[in-house]
């Protein structure tokens, strides 16, 4: 059988090629195993080889074990960028218990529900002033009963502030957590199809969901990008310097950075945060050869002013993920370094691989790209998620492949409002064309009905992102007595850009977008909300103009546009 888009797949590339499946702590084996004294990771610019990644892992899942953190029991991460990450994250798994991840960004009410719907009653932790009081609160409200503590100068005394550890039996340092442990005659037995990780998700609606994401999910999809790469990485020098400094919580760092590059012997260059200029010492000094990034990441890089003059000559891959990129910032990139930028698309749910651009192929401005290896997509009508559509129809994207949750934790009875046999829904609007290159058109839930029209606030954004004046926008829907909803738009200014009224944005705008698209209103602001890994968010926006509205309701309705409505 073809495969729409296959046609275009690097050389040697088959889209029903294997796909490789098996467990993380194998994955973690064979690469100290077989790089050994390579660097697999440096932080602070201290180097830690594979062997000894794997050293301190074992160390880890020795303690788990003798504290009775074994199979059936979840283990919560609290921890920013470090290599206490992967040391507990291999640690935890190699024990045999599955892995919670905790954003340090996200607030208690989440924080608490995620710890009661994982059932975690371990939590391990840093001495980070931002982290670890938020995790003492837990120990005594009784949500944990064992806390475990990494040492930031474990890692190089840099300064960070730091929270002293109350004198609690059961709190303890990682140092002592480990000390003396004896390991196991053998490591537990681990199937792949067992949970390795809950991984939540905000879905459409309430509160955050657990997907369950297995060892077979998460090594499937490092062999998709295996199998994906095959062709890219033929020519390419042994070991890749990649930069990380995407937070390890989220799935595009874990599975795209860290579980790739590791099982591939890479040098995995991790930051704690981005900074903008670290990153490009890394890029122009060290020669890192791989940076992938989130579109704010790259918004900020496109909006140096010296970009031009800056030598970006070491990087052979420059990726954006995460969020929809905007068309126009990938333009002002490769204007001003010659390098083409090009955005994919995936999921939690999916372990991250969903779509990606091959090496050659059709410019396809605001494409995600094609399908990936072993990944199957078709697009199906809203109302209606049986009925495929055709090519150019627009609906919603349904997805399967071995890299697809089993479902969501403690939501087994849920599984039909996500799942149409073994093909998932996942809740953005897109289209395919005839070259089997897929384009996403929004998020269901974020989806505007303005006088019966659809409109989609992605497609609004990106046409905004073209005016010269702007740096970053949100639009949403908000209520409008003619139209139900409206589009408004919201916008940080370039430094030293005037603003302008909403009736000259809809001059601008005028051809770009349908008048049914054009905002209704406009919100200038010093600073826009963001998710956890740097993503704006619509949601977090949204709940602002909510409580806004419930304070001051009569200011919340758009006045008519000049020109009337559409």
């Amino acid at each position: 059988m073809t495969y729409p888009g296959e046609k275009y797949y690097p050389e040697g590339v088959r889209w029903d090629a294997p796909i490789a499946r098996g467990t993380l702590p194998d994955l973690l084996s064979r690469a100290a195993a077989d790089f050994g004294a390579r660097t697999a990771i440096e932080f602070r610019d201290r180097p830690i080889s594979y062997v000894a990644l794997k050293e301190m892992a074992d160390a880890a899942a020795t303690a788990f074990l003798r504290a009775g953190y074994g199979k059936d029991t979840s283990v919560a991460l609290f921890l920013g960028n470090t290599p206490d990450h992967p040391v507990n994250f291999f640690g935890a798994l190699t024990a045999g218990a599955r892995v919670v991840h905790l954003s340090p960004l996200d607030g208690e009410i989440a924080l608490t529900h995620k710890l009661k719907d994982s059932g975690a009653r371990v939590i391990v932790t840093s001495n980070l002033a931002a982290l670890l009081p938020t995790v003492l609160k837990f120990l005594d409200q009784g949500l944990v009963d064992r806390v475990i503590v990494c040492e930031d100068d474990t890692w190089g005394a840099v300064g960070t502030p730091q929270a002293a550890l109350p004198d609690n039996a059961a709190i303890v340092t990682f140092k002592a957590f480990v000390k003396d442990a004896q390991p196991p005659a053998a490591w537990p037995a681990i199937d792949p199809d067992q949970v390795a990780l809950l991984q939540y998700t905000g879905g459409t609606t309430g509160l955050p969901k657990g997907a369950m994401l297995t060892h077979s999910n998460l090594t499937s999809a490092v062999s998709i990008y295996d199998v994906w790469n095959l062709g890219p990485d033929a020519g390419r020098d042994a070991v890749q310097r990649v930069i990380l400094v995407l937070p390890l919580f989220h799935i595009y760092a874990l599975t795209v950075v860290l579980l790739r590059n590791l099982k591939n012997g890479n040098l995995i260059s991790l930051h704690q945060r981005f900074d903008i200029e670290a990153v490009m010492r890394d890029i122009e000094v060290k020669r890192a050869t791989t940076f992938p990034g989130v579109p704010t990441m790259w918004i900020a890089i496109a909006g140096l002013p010296d970009l031009d003059k800056r030598d970006l000559s070491s990087l052979a891959f420059a990726g954006s993920g995460g969020a929809p990129l905007p068309v126009e910032v990938a333009n002002v990139f490769q204007r001003k370094t010659g390098l083409s930028l090009k955005s994919g698309w995936g999921m939690t749910e999916t372990c991250s691989p969903g779509t990606s651009h091959p090496p050659t192929g059709p410019d396809k401005p605001g494409s995600i790209g094609l399908m990936l290896p072993g990944i199957e997509m078709d697009v199906v009508a809203l109302d209606d998620p049986t009925r495929v559509l055709g090519t150019g129809e627009t609906g919603e994207i349904r997805i399967r492949g071995p890299n697809v949750t089993k479902g969501y934790w403690h939501r087994e009875q849920e599984a039909a409002e996500y799942f149409i046999g073994d093909r998932f829904l996942t809740g953005d609007i897109g289209y395919m064309d005839a070259d089997g290159y897929f384009y996403l058109v929004d998020r269901k839930k974020d989806m505007i009905i303005s006088g019966g029209f659809n409109v989609y606030p992605q497609m609004i954004e990106q046409a905004i992102y073209t005016h010269p004046s702007v740096h970053e926008v949100i639009v949403i829907g908000i209520p409008d007595d003619y139209r139900g909803e409206a589009a408004k738009a919201f916008i940080t200014l370039r430094p030293g850009a005037a603003p302008f009224t909403i009736e000259d944005l809809r001059v601008f705008l005028a051809g770009k977008v349908g008048k049914h698209e054009l905002p209704a209103a406009l919100e200038f602001v010093t600073e826009l909300p963001r998710t956890s890994v740097g993503k704006l968010s619509r949601h977090e926006l949204r709940a602002a103009q909510r409580q806004t509205t419930q304070q001051h309701p009569a200011q919340q309705q758009p006045k008519p546009a000049t020109g009337g409505r559409p």
